[in-house]
């Protein structure tokens, strides 16, 4: 019964997250009112959704649920519909969030149900190692951070996409600067009907700019707030792991593979704080740092994982 109940949840869910993916992206381009709000309840739904599959494993278990891939999969997903929630609470446009929110709760969602093999997917009794009150602090922290980190990193990687496009635009082309050049008789000609022609577009085009340069700015400063936000997850789940270690295994730090890549992720997003804060950075710069952080944390959470190596190694890809 638990079973059939965790996948009508499941199910649900996922179907849920689809259409907000859908409706977001949909609105991005039709920009009308009922797809967003279409996308924002379907998103609050899927969490509701999520949240019966975690309470009802969680019964079943009688633990937390993360103690495999497939569980801390369905937590990210979770964790990334309340973010979206949260972050929708404090924005007014919020369509972009949910266009980069939306996506990866659904994303991550499907891997979950799609990637591990069926025996990873059942609830089994936790090994002597995770049997800990340290297990709910130390991996949902961890979790929590990644989701929150990797949204700042694509809110980044977002506005860079936008600044290259909008800094590559010319109002003359290139073909028309090599007519000019070898054509001088007739330049005045063509100047006249062009600045004709361009004073009809200048309007059009400054307000087009002015709004994408306001989409870098708000970009910008929801990836600064949202990393922000992420930072203290990380540092809360590895000062957690650190002592949670030293219970199990006698040392704070072994530098396994995964406290390693840990690490290297605190730092990386420790660099992009500091240098927002202490020497002005924004724009491109921060942004470049941020985005670089995305495949970092890909690679503590499911890269180092999935090698086989250390002792927080889930090593299905390997069998």
């Amino acid at each position: 019964m638990n079973i059939i109940t965790e996948n009508i949840f499941a199910h649900i869910s996922f179907f849920l997250l689809s259409v907000a993916t859908a409706s977001y992206w949909g609105n991005l381009v039709y920009k009308t009112g009922k797809l967003s709000d279409l996308g924002k309840q379907s998103i609050k739904f899927a969490f509701i959704s999520i949240t019966g599959f975690l309470i009802t494993r969680w019964v079943h278990a009688n633990h937390l649920p993360l103690s495999n891939l497939y569980e801390s999969f369905m937590f990210l997903s979770w964790s990334f519909s309340l973010l979206h929630i949260n972050l929708e609470l404090k924005s007014r446009n919020n369509d972009w969030l949910g266009a980069i929110t939306a996506p990866s709760a659904m994303l991550t969602h499907s891997f979950a149900t799609l990637g591990p093999p069926n025996e990873m997917q059942q609830s089994t009794m936790l090994v002597p190692a995770l049997q800990s009150h340290w297990l709910m602090m130390h991996v949902s922290m961890m979790i929590l951070s990644y989701a929150t980190l990797l949204c700042g990193s694509l809110l980044a990687i977002t506005s860079l996409i936008i600044t290259h496009d909008n800094t590559n635009k010319s109002i003359v082309s290139t073909n028309t600067k090599f007519f000019l050049l070898f054509f001088p008789r007739e330049r005045n000609s063509y100047l006249s009907t062009q600045i004709e022609s361009d004073s009809k577009n200048t309007f059009y085009l400054l307000s087009r700019d002015f709004r994408k340069c306001q989409l870098i700015q708000q970009l910008d400063q929801w990836s600064y707030r949202t990393i922000g936000l992420g930072f203290p997850f990380l540092t809360i789940g590895i000062l957690s792991g650190a002592v949670w270690a030293n219970e199990a295994w006698g040392s704070y730090w072994s530098w396994d593979p995964k406290e390693t890549w840990a690490l290297i992720t605190w730092l990386i997003y420790a660099i992009y704080l500091h240098t927002r804060m202490t020497k002005g950075w924004q724009g491109k710069q921060s942004a470049t740092v941020a985005s670089s952080g995305f495949f970092i944390v890909w690679i503590c959470y499911l890269g180092v994982n999935l090698l086989g190596i250390g002792l927080h190694s889930y090593g299905w890809l390997i069998r």
